[in-house]
């Protein structure tokens, strides 16, 4: 299956399964048949099917979506030896205790949003018919030290546009991690289509519109008084990467 591919499916019994693991961000292959009522000759053949198509992957009686997202790839940065690689459903617990390091320090509402969102859903990718979602993680020592999010809608008219957040611990700044990440993001948001990315930070976040503007995004615009901050108002900043 391509990255961005809309799942089509062959049966009823073959979405049943999709959407199961979808939802759950990965699944035991029995807990699945047993979730779904259907016969073992029935399940096997669907998920034969299923895994063929590229829609989902077994590893080893796991399964999950087969959302390509790339290779690992290592970095060395002074002392810091660290990987960046797409997020698995077992970094749930480090990507989302990460996020809320970062935006515990630093006013980031669209991904404060982005936390309470994977909690709500206890699933890190999405790809569905309406959303796909796509993480990548910086880890050293097995440790999420940073992470970068593209959020993908199915919507035919928007397809071509994707929202990103990234961020990263405050220990390990300063060593190209989150630009790293960023690059990351795009090359992946470029491959697969996408004409822009966008992201949205409260004004008084000066750290992540230095950052945003020393990589080549621009400002499109600013939304007057859009948060609530402390109490006070606070100015959006609307950034754009454009592609080409």
């Amino acid at each position: 299956m391509r990255p961005l591919e809309r799942p089509a499916f062959k049966s009823e019994a073959s979405k049943q399964i999709y959407q199961y693991v979808e939802r759950h961000g990965t699944a035991a292959r029995h807990k699945t048949r047993s979730a779904l009522a259907l016969s073992s000759k029935d399940f096997t053949e669907e998920l034969e099917w299923l895994t063929t198509k590229g829609y989902l992957e077994d590893d080893g009686g796991t399964l999950r979506i087969g959302l390509n997202a790339g290779s690992v790839e290592e970095h060395l940065s002074g002392d810091l030896a660290y990987t960046i690689r797409p997020a698995r459903q077992e970094d749930f617990e480090g990507l989302v205790d990460t996020i809320r390091d970062v935006t515990a320090d630093d006013t980031y509402v669209v991904a404060e949003s982005i936390a309470e969102r994977l909690l709500y859903e206890d699933a890190v990718m999405r790809h569905n018919t309406v959303e796909s979602r796509v993480f990548f993680v910086a880890t050293t020592d097995g440790k999420v030290i940073g992470w970068t999010h593209l959020d993908l809608p199915q919507v035919e008219k928007l397809q071509r546009t994707a929202q990103l957040t990234v961020g990263v611990r405050e220990d390990y700044r300063t060593n190209g991690v989150g630009s790293q990440l960023l690059e990351r993001a795009l090359d992946w948001a470029e491959a697969n289509g996408y004409q822009k990315v966008y992201n949205s930070v409260p004004t008084t976040n000066d750290e992540a519109l230095a950052f945003l503007d020393s990589n080549g995004w621009d400002t499109e615009g600013v939304r007057k008084d859009h948060y609530t901050i402390d109490g006070e108002s606070v100015d959006e900043v609307m950034m754009a990467f454009t592609f080409g």
